[in-house]
């Protein structure tokens, strides 16, 4: 590939294909609609549930999540208070409500309502939905906030996989990010939860930070694997300052360039795979024994809001401040302002604001770009007739290449222009995405 044609594919600015159509092609939505959805579920169909706490004890200045900083209780604890309401409310929406196989706490700080509160949270959701036995339960987690206490709860609740966020362990590049965070307490988080009982953690690194270098993604690589972890992922900063204005907080003028941020993401898939990580899909690698690995060797692994996931139940129901749910007539979106998805919980009407039905069309291309993304790869006779000329140009520069019966991707870095190419809508909407390196 020329210089050029590098410099090309890395700037464009392309979805990350969590879902498709993707969130900008949402419109509104009434309670009606999504009451009607829930109502058609199939009887007994499995369902995960992912439960969304957007509280954190301070701001970063590079997340992209919708998060706000508090430290009071009474407005914790109203918002604790009004996702158990919301359970309720949704298990008494579903008939016959199917075993739940999954669930994900993300945020935000999921731990920010406390032990008490996330105590409550768990006992409330197993009161509200069946849970089926071996049933995942993962939460993102802060390490500089994780106490004993919060360890104790999260393994009497049953939870089986621990998120840690730790970007970069260079101290100069944390000051940049407002994230300061030495490594030892990482290092003493994974202690805590493994002693919990809570073997399976994973590690969310980032690339293209301000003033990262080569050196510094690489040795926060090399950290990441020292400790042992099940997974890890690899993420690119995106800079979005026009959606998250705490990101103007980050002098764009020491971010990386796109062939920088190229090298950098290659540099720290070098060091995971040389540890012995399997690297899968866009931006994550795990140990070969772990399920994440097991299921892309299957051709079962999936993707959702969270990224890549081992999650295959049909119904994604989401809990919160503007979580997303997916179920088989469409996705549906909360109100993501906190005071108006309070408001609507507390009358005792499901909070949803946004949201998609689905034609047989965006089935059959979410499909596609679903197993392109987790597969790298897709028979050829699935192509449909009128992306081949889209397919044309990723042809010509080696993005991908043709076998006897598949479509691969050879450029792993360009996944993304690969999945690109079966999406009718983009190019179509308002919404504005994070470039593709």
């Amino acid at each position: 590939m020329t210089p050029d044609a590098l410099a090309r594919y890395a700037a464009a600015a392309l979805p990350r294909y969590t879902s498709y159509p993707t969130a900008p092609h949402f419109a509104p939505m009434k309670e009606g609609e999504y009451r009607a959805w829930l109502a058609g579920l199939t009887p007994g169909e499995a369902i995960s549930l992912y439960v969304h706490i957007p509280f954190c004890r301070a701001l970063c200045w590079y997340c992209g999540c919708h998060t706000a900083v508090t430290r009071r209780p009474e407005r914790l604890s109203r918002y604790t208070d009004a996702l158990l309401a919301e359970a309720a409310l949704l298990s008494a929406a579903i008939p016959q409500a199917g075993p739940v196989t999954a669930l994900h706490l993300g945020g935000g700080t999921p731990s920010a309502i406390g032990a008490e509160g996330l105590s409550r949270v768990f006992a409330a959701l197993k009161e509200a939905f069946r849970f089926a036995p071996g049933a995942e339960q993962a939460i993102e987690l802060d390490p500089r906030v994780l106490t004993p206490a919060i360890a104790a709860v999260l393994a009497e609740g049953g939870v089986t996989r621990a998120s840690l966020g730790v970007q970069d362990i260079d101290p100069a590049v944390q000051a940049r990010i407002g994230r300061k965070q030495p490594a030892v307490q990482v290092e003493q988080a994974v202690a805590l939860l493994r002693q919990a009982g809570i073997g399976a953690i994973n590690l969310d690194l980032m690339y293209g930070l301000p003033g990262q270098g080569l050196a510094e993604v690489e040795a926060s690589a090399r950290f990441a694997a020292s400790l042992g972890v099940e997974r890890v992922a690899v993420f690119g900063y995106a800079h979005v300052p026009w959606m998250k204005p705490a990101q103007q907080a980050i002098d764009a003028s020491l971010l990386p360039g796109p062939a920088a941020r190229l090298d950098q993401a290659e540099a720290a898939a070098a060091v995971l795979e040389a540890a012995g990580y399997r690297r899968i899909g866009l931006d994550h690698f795990a140990r070969p024994d772990d399920p994440m690995a097991v299921a892309a060797t299957e051709g079962t692994l999936r993707r959702n809001f969270q990224g890549y996931t081992t999650d295959t139940a049909p119904v994604l129901l989401g809990l919160g401040a503007s979580s997303i749910g997916r179920l088989p007539a469409g996705f549906a979106q909360n109100i993501a302002d906190e005071r108006g998805w309070l408001e609507a919980v507390e009358a005792g009407r499901l909070a949803v604001r946004r949201g998609r039905a689905v034609s047989a069309d965006d089935l059959r291309r979410g499909g596609l770009i679903e197993r392109i993304m987790c597969d790298l790869s897709l028979p050829r006779a699935a192509i449909p007739a009128e992306t081949w000329p889209r397919l044309a140009p990723l042809l010509a520069d080696g993005v991908v290449a043709l076998t006897a019966d598949r479509l691969e991707v050879v450029e792993r870095r360009f996944l993304r222009h690969a999945a690109a190419a079966f999406d009718a809508y983009l190019g179509t909407g308002a919404g504005r995405h994070s470039q593709a390196a």
